[in-house]
């Protein structure tokens, strides 16, 4: 539906998007991560007209969008400060584009009861937005970005204003909306959780370039390079020399690490990082058996910190390393200066590209 073919865009020196190539599938819920001065917002700004690419194409459905003003597309875009009229009603915000386009009056009023009620908004018309709460006006933005019926939806942080008690209902209300209306959405974040959450598929960007495109468990569970796999999700990055068997030696953790995607690409006497998700690695006691097919190293808890569902110990070694380790709190805290033996399958060893 969506493709961007070698876009780039600069700031004065500062190189926003440098040659970005990416296709967005018509429905799709597409997800942008990235840091601030990744580029994630800039790009959205090119796709809605409110930029200029310096370089490259955008084509909506084979069309070039360069050349076309921003009210000529068949694109909206939701800001995040949702940018309502303070003076205009909730009906009258949601109408704004329709008054613009020219559409007659009765179909108007049809079309804005249509989208009040498929956000939830029936009887919140004569409202104007100070008189709403954070997620109502949320509300009425994207009612005002979906009236106009585009086949594709632009958002910027759409649920960066709200509560964190009202961002997962809201999401999951976004995602229902998303498959109930047919139209595609790209949706910049900064909120890693948020995007597995609701994304068919996210995109991981860096200084201006996407360094991983795919669904989210795919990213998640292999990432590509060092700044994917410490971005999203916080992995632990191990550092090693290749083995003539395959192994690959870590002396940060004082053992001898076991993928199970072989690390073959690389001669023996290669260094290497790898990842490792803190809630792959398991806990023991000192002195507990490990099973032999996987990993072990053994070292000593540094801090400890209850999170909810979750614990997250800090275990060091003599090596140097720190390893974070999740685990369910209902399986109780390690003491702060035990001795424990760590352990994880192959499988949870991911071989990075960088």
């Amino acid at each position: 539906m969506l493709r961007a073919e070698g876009v780039a865009k600069r700031f004065g020196a500062t190189m926003a998007l440098d040659g970005l190539d990416l296709e967005i599938a018509p429905g799709e819920f597409f997800a942008l991560l990235g840091g601030s001065g990744s580029g994630k917002t800039t790009l959205l700004r090119l796709i809605a007209g409110f930029e200029t690419p310096d370089a490259g194409r955008l084509l909506l459905e084979g069309r070039d969008l360069v050349p076309l003003p921003p009210h000529a597309r068949p694109v909206t875009m939701m800001f995040q400060s949702y940018a309502l009229f303070p003076h205009l009603t909730v009906s009258d915000n949601v109408a704004y584009g329709l008054r613009r386009a020219g559409v007659p009056r009765e179909e108007r009023r049809r079309r804005v009861a249509e989208a009040l009620a498929l956000v939830r908004l029936e009887g919140f018309g004569h409202r104007r937005p100070h008189q709403l709460s954070g997620g109502q006006r949320q509300r009425v933005a994207l009612a005002r970005s979906l009236v106009v019926r585009p086949r594709l939806l632009l958002l910027d942080e759409p649920l960066g204003a709200l509560d964190a008690s009202l961002r997962e209902a809201t999401g999951f209300e976004l995602r229902t909306l998303q498959r109930a209306t047919g139209a595609a959405f790209v949706m910049v974040t900064h909120d890693q959780t948020e995007a597995m959450a609701l994304a068919d598929r996210i995109g991981v960007l860096e200084r201006g370039r996407l360094v991983q495109v795919g669904p989210p468990t795919e990213v998640y569970e292999r990432p590509a390079t060092r700044f994917v796999a410490g971005f999203l999700g916080g992995a632990n990055l191990l550092s090693g020399v290749v083995r003539p068997d395959g192994g690959v030696d870590c002396a940060e953790v004082g053992c001898v690490l076991r993928a199970a995607v072989p690390v073959t690409a690389h001669p023996a006497g290669a260094a290497v990082t790898l990842a490792l998700r803190p809630e792959r690695i398991r806990m023991q006691a000192e002195g507990a058996q490990p099973p032999e097919e996987t990993n072990a190293a053994r070292g000593t808890v540094a801090e400890v910190a209850f999170r909810g569902e979750l614990s997250t110990a800090l275990v060091r070694f003599d090596g140097g390393a720190t390893l974070r380790v999740s685990r369910p709190s209902a399986e109780g805290a390690p003491e702060r200066g035990a001795q424990v033996t760590l352990t994880w399958p192959a499988e949870a060893l991911t071989v990075l590209a960088d």
